[in-house]
């Protein structure tokens, strides 16, 4: 894994994350499996409209080419939207689409990535393919289109087609979210702050094992020596990460400016022993984006 191939990612809860970016390959192979998917689903309909006797031999290629138009552009959109960045073809290839400024992502911009694609790829490639060779300039336009539409990736740094730069998106690797060594066993001081705030079943149902992971390294980092400016950096981030989890969990009491970092120790015990227990009923909560998809960030 070279440097150049990872990027990080600034959610709202304020910790960096970081991400293998999806190189132009991986997300090729993810295309053509969609496509075999999306092209035998409209295979199937076509040869269900011909055996039906709804179509003539003139307007064949118009019929199939519309067929896969009308499963194709619903497919991508929805599959992104229901799985959170992730079509068939990207689940298999474990990378997904994310937001580039770290929240959620939003059904506007997956249907605008999307509706993107349409123009830069589909749209044509379909008049390559239709065009015969006496209107040779109209391909060559659609030919030097798709080749510069195909080239945006190679020359920026997240590996962002047009559509991702419209939409504020780009595609990463998926990370692989373990619960690791309970870092209670291995912090040089107990934590003993968990007397102090309590954590219902409401408060733990938001984030995933790839989130305690992420409070887990910024906790680990905290016991390190600081100079004066990177105490100061952890200092606002402390207190960042604290308010974002307050709301996002609903946390109504206050935290004192001195029991920051006491509540994140308690948080981080509450919700790990919560995911294993879960863990032991089949249910694996990834990351935050388990539940629906109009959760706020």
């Amino acid at each position: 894994m070279s440097i150049q191939s990872m990027d990080q990612l600034l959610p709202p809860e304020g910790v960096p994350l970081h991400f293998r970016i999806a190189g132009v390959g991986v997300r090729l192979a993810a295309q053509l499996s969609d496509l075999m998917i999306t092209g035998i689903a409209a295979l199937a309909l076509f040869l269900f409209v011909m055996a039906i006797d709804l179509t003539t031999p003139g307007t064949l290629i118009a019929i199939a080419s519309m067929l896969f138009f009308f499963i194709r552009i619903p497919y991508y959109a929805m599959s992104e939207l229901i799985w959170n960045g992730q079509t068939i073809g990207k689940r298999l290839l474990k990378i997904k689409v994310v937001a580039a400024d770290g929240r959620a992502l939003t059904t506007q911009s997956l249907v605008i990535r999307n509706l993107m694609k349409e123009a830069e790829i589909f749209l044509p490639g379909t008049l390559l393919l239709t065009l015969d060779a006496t209107r040779l300039v109209p391909s060559l336009l659609s030919l030097f289109w798709v080749m510069c539409v195909v080239a945006v990736p190679l020359f920026n740094k997240r590996r962002k087609r047009l559509g991702d730069i419209i939409a504020g998106t780009y595609v990463v690797h998926l990370p692989q979210p373990v619960l690791l060594k309970d870092m209670a066993k291995a912090i040089k001081q107990p934590l003993h702050s968990d007397q102090k705030f309590r954590f219902l079943t409401h408060h733990l149902e938001h984030y995933g094992a790839f989130e305690l992971q992420t409070l887990e390294g910024f906790l680990r980092s905290s016991d390190r020596n600081k100079g004066p400016a990177a105490y100061q950096r952890h200092k606002t981030t402390l207190d960042a990460l604290v308010d974002q989890i307050r709301r996002k969990i609903d946390y109504a009491d206050s935290v004192r400016a001195e029991d920051l970092l006491a509540f994140l120790e308690a948080f981080y015990k509450a919700q790990r022993g919560y995911l294993e227990q879960r863990q032991l009923f089949g249910d694996k909560r990834v990351d935050k984006h388990h539940g629906t998809q109009d959760d706020p960030p």
